[in-house]
Order: C-alpha cells, then structure tokens, then sequence
C-alpha cells in the first residue's frame, strides 16, 4: 500500500470478479481498517465551505399529535398552524404523541445495530445494485469517487398495498431466512410510518388550506423508501461528513434519531442542529412535497456531521407518491404562476439514482433535464404513465 495514498476501500475476495465494473460493485467501505490510516483518505474530505461548524439549534416546532388524532378541532389547528410556520420557513418539525410504539422502533435499532455488525461479505450480498434505491451501501463509494460520506446504510421498498409482505420478502431474498424476523420489525415499523405520514399529509392539507383528504389519498398507495443509517466513529470529523449538503428529493421524510445528534439544518443563513429528543420523530418537506405545494412550503437544505467518539444511528422514512402519479399541486394553489412543471415521481427518481448527486438545486436540474427532451419525449406538463 501507498502511504501517500491510503486505500480506504478493498475488494471482497470470496467474490469471483469478472470484470473492473464488477470490481466496483463489490468495493467495501471498511472503518476498521480506515481508522488504522494515519490521515483521512482524500476522497473523504469534504470542501472548507461544506464543513462550517456550528454550536445553534435550530428553533423548530414540537408538535403534538394527540388531540389530531383524538378529534379534536382545537388541538387540530393549532398543530396545523405549528407546521405552516414551519414550512413556510425551512421545512423541519417534530411531533410527539404521535401514535408509534416505542418498543418497535427500539426493535428496529436493534437489527439495525445486528445487520452492521455483519461480516463486510454478508453486508455485501445485499449490496445496492447500479439505478436501485435498494440494498447495502458503504460510502456510496459504488456510485462516487469524492466528497464520500462517512457512513453505510441498508435501504429497502414498501408499498403497504396489502398484497403480501414486500419487507419480510425482501430480507429473505436478500439475507437468507434468518433475517426473516428482521424483515418482520421493519414490516411493521413501515406500516407505522405510513399510517402516521398520511395523518401528516392531512395535517399539511389543512395548513394549505386544500381539501383535507387530498394529500392522504394521493399517497395512500404510495412506494416508499425506508433507510437504516449508520455513520461509525471518525478520527477526524472536521474534515469530512456523514451526509452532505442537500435536499431530499422525495416528498416527506420521518425519522428517528438517536441521542448522539448530528443532523443540522441551513436556516437563516446559517447551519443549526437538530437536537434529539426522546420519544420524537423529525419531520421534514423534500422537493416533491415542495412542487406539490407549488413552492410554498420549504424543501430545506441539510447534512449530518460525525462523532469523533461514538457512533450514530438513525431510521429515514422517505415518504414518495407511486411511481407514476402526476405530481402537480392541487386547487387553490395550482393557479399561475406555476413554480413548477408537472411530473411523475418515477422521472425523478430515476434522475437522482442514475444521473444526478442530490443537493440544494436537484429540481431544477432535474426540468432543465426534463426540459431539454421535451423534443423528443411528451411534453412535461402531460407526462403519460408509467414513463
């Protein structure tokens, strides 16, 4: 090995390996061997601009969601009206009270702890396949060769159609039978997450001042991304990050942090933490949800640094519609002018996973894409299904 120039990835010998290409998939992001490196390799570290430290949290609402869900009126405008001053500012909040049983997501940090423990080579059976959302990644080095971020995650679909058990057949298709109840706590932690994002979605209706029951019926039969995060201990953390700067391409994301911190947010012109707290759940609007509310409410940059000492783990539920609905916003905010072009979510997605590293201008690039085909291809403003 070349000590000016530290390998910070290895290929997994008990795969036969046809090929450079295949040589990629099969790369591993492997911290025991990175924290022996006597500097952070190069393709970690991140630019001065990316890495400004803070020591602010940012003031976002709590809001509690138990008289939502009891009927009560009152308490339903009052939390409405806590997540429109959010929106309208920078996107984040977090809710309590919010119906998901603690002993489950407790479960789910567990086989998240238990699935990255794994050999590199069993992590590595799951991998991530070029274009799929779906599988282990390390570093998403399989996909970029600078600014890496300094974490693996195990990401995975659920449609909640009630046409069998798409998690659960997942794991074991993946993982082997053994990783069958694996797949039955992440079942259910996704069936939670989507009986709670459809009461956010009527919460954020009644915030709009649309129909209450147009956002839950435009996702009730939505494709969503669950996504296990974990950004191990890093030597020097001022150089690099967990996750870089950017906003989330989908349309709501829910997720559960754990104590060690790290999320921060660019609000106000400034980088400002996320601070933990127990028993909550962090909400916040990404560009879909932000071209259905026809720019009103924020899609809103965000990063997560690292430990120096301990490690950090999280549980991301991005909340997307199905893969060829229309995305465009309903009455009253469909009138001119129209921040954005009609889309499909599947457009989009295939954008961000084959062509385009999300941040703070993904939508845009992406109808400048869009755009630039509409020569060739039916016009953006009338997609046809399944495109």
């Amino acid at each position: 090995m070349d000590s000016n120039s530290p390998t910070l990835l290895l290929c997994s010998s008990p795969y036969q390996l046809k090929d450079e290409r295949e040589k990629k998939k099969a790369l591993v992001f492997d911290t025991s061997l990175l924290l022996k490196q006597p500097s952070l390799p190069t393709q970690f570290i991140w630019p001065h601009g990316d890495l400004v430290t803070t020591q602010e949290e940012l003031n976002e609402p709590l809001v509690d969601l138990e008289g939502f869900f009891r009927g009560d009126m009152a308490a339903t405008t009052s939390a409405a009206e806590f997540i429109r001053a959010a929106c309208l500012s920078h996107g984040f909040f977090q809710v309590t009270n919010h119906g998901i049983d603690l002993g489950l997501v407790r479960a789910a940090h567990d086989h998240m702890d238990a699935f990255f423990k794994l050999p590199i080579t069993k992590k590595l059976s799951a991998r991530r396949k070029p274009g799929s959302v779906c599988g282990y990644s390390g570093a998403h080095a399989d996909r970029y060769s600078s600014k890496l971020p300094w974490k693996e995650t195990f990401s995975f679909g659920y449609h909640g159609d009630g046409h069998g058990h798409v998690v659960v057949d997942y794991f074991k298709s993946v993982l082997g039978g053994d990783f069958e109840e694996t797949g039955w706590v992440y079942e259910k932690y996704c069936e939670a997450m989507k009986r709670l994002s459809l009461a956010v979605m009527e919460l954020l209706a009644i915030s709009l001042g649309v129909e209450r029951s147009h956002y839950r019926k435009f996702f009730e039969d939505g494709s969503s991304i669950m996504r296990c995060n974990y950004y191990p201990p890093c030597h020097e953390p001022g150089l690099t990050l967990g996750t870089g700067p950017h906003c989330d391409p989908t349309s709501l994301t829910i997720l559960h942090q754990d104590e060690v911190g790290g999320l921060q947010v660019f609000a106000n012109n400034k980088w400002q933490g996320i601070r933990p707290l127990p028993d909550a759940l962090v909400i916040n609007i990404g560009d879909t949800f932000m071209a259905l509310s026809n720019g009103r409410y924020k899609s809103c940059l965000h990063r997560a640094v690292v430990s120096r000492e301990r490690a950090r783990r999280s549980l991301a539920y991005f909340v997307c519609p199905k893969e060829d609905k229309v995305v465009r916003p309903p009455p009253p905010l469909d009138v001119a002018p129209r921040n954005y072009p009609d889309f499909t979510w599947s457009d989009l997605l295939r954008f961000t996973q084959t062509h385009y590293r999300a941040d703070v201008t993904t939508l845009q690039t992406f109808f400048r894409s869009h755009l630039s085909l509409s020569t060739t291809s039916p016009s953006p403003h009338h997609p046809t299904p399944n495109n």
